[in-house]
């Protein structure tokens, strides 16, 4: 894996593009008013948040127009003003922005960038570019969430991105949600339940590898100039997570023999796996990942159950970070500072 340079801090004060590389939800009618929220709830951490000039003209106008989109990212890096740049939402086709983007705009000006699902292109993006970016928060989810910023995601926003100290362990949250987001009704309330914390698939003592990953797509990239070779796995922890209709049985076990079939199981030091954003046992899924690891002779640790992805509340991964799976004690631990 590639050594990537890791941005800058937040401080008081700083200013944080808000930008749609994905959905244009942010700027439709019925769901500006959780961007607003968002925007106040960062405002709450002393950052003056702005607009992508192309950001919130809708969901009609950006999905026509993905060089639009690509015109904020770039314009968003360019900014010398701009020292953050967060995802609105995700969605599924920000690969149509990627050949509108020219990368010396990001290899040439290294800041904060954060959101997750499809904004995991992105994030592929910036790492080609040598820049460590945030798998973490969107502003309209979690940022937005009605009821509130949840403390455990709040947290881990101000301690990876405000705090240039090593991150450390990732305790499990106290309790999570699997109900998806509301976008419209601002008087949703998301139901909690209590978290039993992560478990164990596989593996035993103690793995070190530096993060990359995203969700279960990053196999689908075969052919576009994302793609990652099995070197860019080498000596890693793969974290992966989707949504339910892409993380079921059937999808799990195409994921990983993808993995395998390309060389890519043998290159890991370990996996961790985001919940899932069901209330459903994962240990269906948990057997076939075992038996397709024993297909490939690969007995590296492999974690499931940590707060990251489509679930909430979360924590962030920065990519390019060396982390650490202990299979004893069932923890996960990020062994370096996220910034600078």
């Amino acid at each position: 894996m590639r050594i990537l340079t890791k941005p800058e801090r937040l401080h008081p004060g700083d200013k944080v593009a808000a930008v749609s590389p994905c959905n244009g939800w942010a700027g439709d009618p019925d769901v500006y008013w959780k961007y607003k929220l968002g925007i106040d709830r960062l405002r709450e951490l002393e950052l003056e948040a702005v607009s992508a000039p192309n950001s919130l003209r809708g969901s009609d106008f950006l999905s026509k127009n993905p060089q639009a989109r690509a015109e904020d990212i770039m314009w968003a890096f360019e900014n010398q003003e701009i020292r953050a740049v967060i995802a609105n939402i995700g969605g599924n086709d920000s690969i149509k922005i990627i050949p509108y983007i020219n990368p010396s705009c990001i290899s040439n000006n290294p800041k904060i960038f954060i959101g997750y699902s499809d904004v995991m292109n992105l994030h592929l993006l910036c790492y080609k570019c040598g820049l460590s970016s945030f798998y973490g928060d969107n502003l309209l989810n979690p940022i937005a969430e009605q009821s509130k910023w949840h403390e455990y995601s709040k947290k881990w926003f101000i301690k990876t991105l405000f705090d240039s100290s090593t991150i450390g362990m990732i305790e499990p949250s106290s309790e999570w949600s699997f109900e998806e987001p509301d976008y419209q009704d601002p008087n949703e309330i998301r139901k909690y339940i209590n978290n039993e914390g992560y478990s164990l698939i596989q593996g035993k003592g103690k793995a070190r590898g530096r993060l990359i990953g995203g969700h279960t797509g990053i196999m689908e990239l075969e052919g576009t100039s994302l793609e990652l070779s099995k070197q860019d796995f080498e000596d890693t922890i793969l974290f992966i997570e989707d949504i339910p209709e892409f993380f079921n049985a059937t999808c799990i076990e195409t994921f990983f023999r993808a993995l395998g079939r390309k060389g890519i199981l043998q290159n890991l030091k370990g996996i961790v796996i985001g919940k899932t954003a069901e209330n459903e046992c994962f240990f269906e899924r948990s057997e076939i990942i075992r038996y397709i690891m024993r297909e490939y002779n690969c007995g590296i640790p492999i974690l499931y159950g940590l707060n990251f992805g489509h679930s909430s509340p979360i924590f962030i991964l920065p990519y390019g970070a060396m982390a650490e799976i202990d299979c004893s004690n069932l923890t996960f631990s990020i062994l370096e500072n996220g910034v600078i």
